[in-house]
């Protein structure tokens, strides 16, 4: 993560610093997998009690991925829960917005995974916070402590304002990645338009004939139309 991610922790004004960071590089990166990255190495810094963060997000119906890890514990634990399918990354995404266990030692609502991440890693208690894109489940920001109690209410509330944070760099992606589809549907159409008025002045032909050429020879080569206007396009320009 760059320099300019690391103010002095513990005062407002390193805190603000932070989030105007992150906020910056929302709106400037077309790299959305640092942006992830650089959230989860300043949650140690913006929440108490915090030592190592993960983002996990949901691919597919019930696939979830880790999308960015503050260092190998969250990763493992993110790891765990996957194969496990129990977690508070989990339930956070499906069944409430915030699940905690701030004290594994004390039992736990996932009792295999307590019992697996206190067997290999130092973490005492944890969290999971959803994310949500609209109306999406999209994922969850999970926060670990090493610490027993070391996540309480007042972790809770930063919790939800990075998870909040988070949530509006998830919809930046999603508008951006929105617009670069509707933007190369846009050219597909410019293309598909131009071959339909090539192909009719040619063939001296309608438009829903020209069209209904198009389509045939994108079946015939096996392609997709807009690859077919673009080549007849291209031929149109070579002659």
């Amino acid at each position: 993560m760059s320099d300019e991610l690391q103010p002095l922790p513990g005062t407002d004004a390193a805190i603000a610093g932070v989030f105007q960071s992150l906020a910056t590089m929302i709106y400037a990166s077309d790299d959305f997998t640092a942006v992830y990255q650089a959230v989860v190495e300043a949650a140690p810094r913006l929440v108490d009690g915090c030592d190592h963060a993960s983002l996990m997000l949901r691919t597919g119906e019930d696939r979830f991925v880790t999308a960015a890890a503050s260092d190998d514990v969250a990763e493992l634990i993110d790891t765990y829960e996957r194969e496990l399918g129990e977690g508070p990354c989990l339930d956070a995404i499906e069944d409430s917005s915030v699940f905690q266990d701030a004290d594994l030692l004390d039992g736990s609502p996932w009792p295999r995974l307590a019992a697996r991440v206190l067997e290999t890693t130092p973490v005492r208690g944890m969290a999971g916070f959803r994310l949500l894109v609209g109306d999406r489940k999209t994922g969850a920001l999970n926060l670990f402590s090493d610490r027993p109690g070391g996540l309480d209410t007042a972790s809770v509330d930063q919790g939800i304002v990075l998870a909040s944070f988070v949530t509006v760099a998830l919809m930046a992606a999603h508008e951006r990645e929105a617009a670069q589809t509707l933007r190369a549907g846009l050219a597909s159409n410019r293309e598909i338009g131009k071959a339909i008025g090539l192909m009719m002045a040619f063939h001296k032909i309608s438009d829903s004939d020209a069209f209904d050429m198009l389509r045939v020879a994108s079946q015939e080569m096996n392609l997709k139309l807009s690859e077919v206007a673009r080549q007849v396009v291209q031929h149109h320009n070579q002659v």
